[in-house]
């Protein structure tokens, strides 16, 4: 897995990112303190990438890329209010690889990460680390993880799998998957479709003991976020 951590105090910003580069296929874990970033890195393995705030409230954001870049080889992203000049020299020589000011859209922020991670030579498999694609076996119905460990589909999550995997990553709609499990003259409605997948992402995570990449899209549908191979 490709980890990113926000450092941002500002809870609704920190949320959507969170909530946005997970559907983009990365671990994304957020903090809003200097002390929950220092907690973080002394408690487990360093992320990928670090995006952090300059004004924390226990903390100033340059003085944190430069603690960083001491003692861990992340790459750093700086995204702050702060756009003058004199601040970005400042914030690329405390270490930081890329600045950028907070009215950058979320697409920005995932090409500014994307493009970081193919600088460092660290993009391997964005969404699953380097042990490679989820495998969907269209004749056994089965659903094969990167870590090689196998599930027995049945054959309404078959159905499902399959057609997430069509999309290619991108959003399913709740209609089409619906209108895709529901058997012949029975109605299947937005519970139903819920109570499937909340079983199937269930089943996924006690069988391969990995992070499931069925990610629900509120109000629209659910998409597959991993790489997948449909054999």
């Amino acid at each position: 897995m490709t980890r990113i951590l926000i450092v941002e105090d500002e809870q609704r910003l920190r949320r959507d990112l969170v909530d946005f580069l997970g559907l983009c296929g990365f671990t994304a874990e957020g903090t809003a303190t200097a002390e929950g970033l220092r907690q973080t890195l002394a408690n487990d393995e360093p992320p990928d990438v670090i995006i952090l705030d300059v004004g924390l409230p226990d903390g100033n954001g340059f003085d944190l890329a430069s603690e960083i870049r001491e003692a861990h080889r992340c790459g750093i992203i700086m995204l702050t209010a702060l756009g003058d000049g004199d601040d970005r020299i400042r914030g690329f020589e405390s270490g930081a690889d890329i600045y950028l000011v907070k009215h950058s859209t979320l697409r920005e922020i995932e090409a500014a990460i994307r493009s970081l991670l193919r600088r460092t030579g660290d993009q391997g498999d964005l969404a699953d680390g380097a042990a490679g694609k989820w495998a969907l076996d269209s004749r056994n119905w089965t659903l094969t993880a990167p870590n090689q460990r196998s599930l027995k589909l049945t054959a309404t999550e078959f159905a499902l799998v399959s057609t997430l995997c069509k999309h290619d990553g991108g959003i399913c709609g709740r209609e089409e998957l619906a209108e895709t499990i529901a058997r012949p003259r029975t109605h299947f409605d937005n519970r139903h479709l819920d109570a499937v997948v909340s079983r199937l992402r269930r089943k996924i995570g006690e069988q391969t003991n990995l992070h499931v990449p069925i990610k629900v899209v509120y109000g629209v549908g659910y998409t597959f976020t991993a790489p997948t191979v449909v054999q």
